[in-house]
């Protein structure tokens, strides 16, 4: 009820302001996700990418792109998810992430607007966005953002957020242990690892944002969130049956919605002011 009162009080311009936000971040974010996997192989191809250079331009045919061919969601309409020199088919990842970001933007600014949790739960929602579809395409989960999330969540931590400091820092080292010691049961049964230590280190910055206690609903909405996912997929013949697949996204869908999800949840049970006085 919190989380739609705050919904409700919101002024219209916040909802615009945080549209647009979201539009200009998931573009930005659909660089980090194509570049930064580049930029950790540095290849000699890719030897001197960053993420400012070189300039926007197709990956295919490498010509760059003109500012309208930038624009969020409109671009991608307009040109019909094609390069407009080479005609070569846009991923549809690119608005895919843009109406993303800026849906959760909206979101996070609904329950929380501009103030120190909304600041927070904003750059967590950019970093798993990130995240989740680096994982997708590349099955890493980069360094550089797991643990500058954990180190941001545990600064966040010092103020008035979800969880305290001594909660944060248990939960850091806690989700990082969750994680390691089902590794660790799986390879002794099944003789290879089951998680990657970049889903451990995922675990630990989600445990720092989130506190202790949240692991257990974070562990369990992520696990049945996969499970889901990959028996439709092995129906539909999507993925083989030994085929491994990335855990981030699981994560980050189920660490958002619980940091999204915190007022309601640590509301008491209706009913309970009528019980106790």
């Amino acid at each position: 009820m919190s989380g739609l009162l705050s919904l409700v009080s919101q002024p219209p311009w916040a909802f615009v302001l945080a549209a647009l936000l979201g539009l200009a971040v998931g573009s930005f974010l659909n660089v980090v996700i194509y570049r930064l996997p580049l930029m950790i192989a540095r290849t000699a191809e890719h030897s001197d990418l960053s993420l400012a250079m070189p300039a926007s331009h197709c990956p295919h045919c490498r010509h760059p792109l003109a500012w309208r061919d930038n624009i969020p969601l409109l671009a991608y309409a307009l040109l019909r998810g094609r390069c407009r020199f080479c005609q070569r088919a846009i991923s549809g990842r690119y608005p895919l992430v843009e109406l993303l970001t800026a849906l959760t933007t909206v979101a996070v600014v609904s329950l929380y607007g501009f103030d120190w949790m909304g600041i927070g739960g904003l750059l967590l929602s950019w970093t798993l966005i990130a995240l989740a579809f680096i994982d997708l395409e590349t099955g890493l989960l980069p360094d550089e953002l797991t643990l500058g999330l954990l180190w941001v969540g545990l600064l966040f931590s010092l103020g008035d957020t979800h969880a305290g400091a001594e909660q944060a820092v248990i939960g850091a080292v806690a989700g990082y242990l969750s994680l390691w010691s089902l590794n660790c049961v799986f390879k002794i049964i099944a003789k290879k690892d089951g998680l990657g230590h970049g889903d451990m280190k995922l675990s630990a910055a989600l445990g720092a944002w989130l506190g202790w206690h949240s692991l257990p609903a974070l562990l369990m909405v992520a696990s049945l969130a996969g499970l889901l996912v990959s028996l439709i997929a092995l129906a539909a013949g999507r993925i083989r049956r030994e085929q491994q697949i990335p855990f981030g996204p699981y994560l980050a869908i189920a660490g958002w919605l619980l940091f999204c999800l915190h007022k309601q949840l640590s509301a008491p049970p209706i009913g309970s002011f009528l019980l106790f006085d």
